[in-house]
């Protein structure tokens, strides 16, 4: 018996030295993975995200992320870069993307949960050291037109001047695509549409255009505003066409009449406008270069001849042009800009993308440009008091309301922007809350989207709400009661609001904080009705145009809900036609 034991002890222990031995050897051939197809999950801005990802035993060959819960402009934006990114240097040592951090932190979690179960060397894919770049440094280009920023302008420039059979390139700072338009969540104004006639509600352009004026405070440039209201029409429709679906028409604050025009679920009209853009320049070949920084507008012989950029490994290139479009946007996130203009904004938040630090104002003063209504800033009523996410206006349009931490309603939620935000900063901590009910929820995909992410708090009823957002819940009854009898009669006994839609006389309910927020600079060079950029002597600049929040003049002192959507489509697709006409 105990010889059969030491036999079979030895027979173990031969096995050992077998299985450590050829396990160590196979550890060697197999490589970095053990090849196949691997699933994991990451969590980003809008929910969870999904990857599958496909290795060989010695590289990563291909990975497919499913984000459907973000934001198409943002996170389909973020896909192709972090695909790319880990691709091309096999590591998972990559940045996030500024403009896209949550969703692309989320792509990665979901990419690494991935490649941990096929057995990879995670502290080596994760080391910075470890990928290979294999970037070639930029070289210069030579093109018909170059523009200078991927939000909505520039890109509605570009299809206009390949359209006209340019050639055209955009570049664009940031990793992804949008700039601000990403965040634009109400709609695009515009009078005497077809789809105003369809709902039956009367509007004429000029009150359209004395909306505006009064709004802005009379200091909107009257040219620049007739042509804003005169196109408007017709730039929805050029959306529509290229897939926009801009057919619902809601209310703005500032407006006498429904004339804000936003997709019909009523989800934020940005992204809609992004993608469809972005669609019609891949399909026109029209290359965008993200990472890429304009630094200066080149000049030659009297005319602008170019920019000089650099890539996003900091060399520097230049791109020859016969015309410069910049449309770059405003400077809402350069604090310092802001506080040089307005120091009394200083310590405000902002809704701004992190790249509107105002680089093509500054980029075209250096070649002698004017600058018109600089100091005109607005601050938006409903941002997130944390984050400085912006609330659509197009809630209080669809019949929110507002009321202050003691539960009482202090204003007519539908005044223009600036009146309402200095209602707001007057009240206990500058804070309100926005009273929102199921029936709206249902109606509107903006307000659905900010409950799913935990913006927003419920309450069965009124009193529940009043429990947890720690009001008095005989003020806060009280008050809806009171609100509910003055729509249902017609008429705001109280604060005179004209349009009284929703009743909100059923929950559950809704309320979201909000306090004002750095929102919009209605300053920034000056241009003419063809987007000429003029100079300090009144002159236009040979070759350089602008439209969009890098310019002034067209929103005057306060801009309207609805009117920035209509700025970048109108001037952008002028810009881009402008520049196209004027080649030589």
């Amino acid at each position: 018996m105990k010889k059969n034991l030491k036999f079979i002890s030895y027979l173990l222990f031969i096995a050992i030295l077998a299985t450590t031995f050829f396990g160590c050897q196979g550890a060697d051939k197999k490589g970095k993975f053990t090849a196949g197809t691997y699933e994991g999950t990451g969590e980003g801005h809008g929910g969870t995200i999904t990857a599958k990802v496909t290795v060989t035993a010695d590289e990563i060959t291909e990975i497919k992320i499913d984000a459907p819960h973000e934001t198409e402009s943002i996170g389909g934006s973020a896909k192709e870069k972090v695909i790319e990114s880990v691709l091309s240097s096999q590591s998972l040592a990559i940045d996030t993307l500024s403009g896209a951090t949550e969703s692309s932190t989320g792509m990665i979690a979901a990419i690494t949960a991935a490649l941990e179960k096929s057995g990879a060397d995670m502290k080596a894919l994760q080391d910075p050291n470890a990928g290979e770049s294999s970037e070639e440094v930029q070289k210069d280009m030579d093109v018909d037109v170059v523009i200078v920023g991927a939000g909505g302008a520039g890109m509605s420039a570009a299809v206009e001047a390949a359209n006209a059979g340019k050639s055209v390139v955009i570049v664009e700072k940031m990793p992804i695509i949008g700039g601000n338009t990403n965040y634009a969540t109400g709609g695009m104004n515009a009078a005497e549409t077809p789809y105003q006639e369809a709902a039956g509600i009367k509007d004429t352009k000029q009150t359209f255009y004395d909306d505006t004026m009064k709004g802005g405070k009379d200091k909107n440039n009257p040219e620049l505003l007739r042509t804003l209201v005169d196109n408007a029409p017709d730039a929805v429709e050029w959306l529509n066409d290229l897939g926009a679906d801009l057919k619902r028409v809601t209310l703005s604050g500032g407006a006498t009449n429904p004339r804000i025009h936003t997709p019909e679920d009523g989800s934020p009209v940005g992204p809609v406008v992004v993608q469809v853009l972005s669609k019609k320049l891949e399909e026109q070949n029209v290359e965008i270069m993200l990472e890429t920084t304009a630094e200066k507008i080149i000049e030659k012989d009297g005319a602008v001849a170019g920019i000089q950029a650099t890539d996003k490994s900091g060399n520097s290139f230049n791109i020859n042009a016969k015309a410069v479009i910049l449309a770059t946007g405003g400077f809402g996130a350069n604090s310092q800009m802001v506080e040089k203009y307005r120091p009394d904004l200083k310590g405000f938040s902002t809704t701004n993308h992190k790249g509107a630090t105002g680089d093509g104002i500054v980029m075209a003063q250096e070649v002698g440009a004017d600058l018109t209504d600089i100091e005109e800033i607005q601050i938006h009523p409903t941002t997130d008091p944390e984050t400085g996410y912006l609330f659509t206006e197009g809630l209080r349009g669809d019949g929110a309301i507002l009321v202050n931490l003691d539960g009482k309603r202090f204003t007519d939620e539908l005044l223009t922007r600036d009146v309402v935000s200095a209602n707001i900063l007057k009240q206990k901590n500058g804070i309100a809350y926005l009273i929102v009910n199921e029936a709206m929820r249902e109606e509107n995909a903006s307000l659905a989207g900010y409950i799913e992410d935990d913006y927003a708090v419920q309450g069965e009823t009124i009193k529940d709400l009043a429990k947890t957002l720690k009001i008095d819940e005989a003020t806060l009854e009280n008050t809806l009661k009171t609100y509910t009898a003055y729509v249902k009669a017609g008429k705001d006994e109280e604060f005179e609001r004209a349009h009284l839609t929703q009743t909100l006389e059923e929950g559950p309910y809704y309320a979201l904080e909000v306090t004002p927020g750095i929102h919009h600079t209605m300053g920034g060079v000056k241009i003419d009705t063809k987007a000429h950029i003029i100079n300090t002597e009144g002159q236009a600049i040979k070759g350089l145009y602008a439209a969009g929040e890098v310019t002034g003049g067209v929103h005057g002192g306060n801009r309207i809900g609805g009117n920035a959507v209509a700025d970048i489509i109108v001037f952008g697709r002028i810009a881009g036609q402008t520049a196209a006409s004027e080649l030589q």
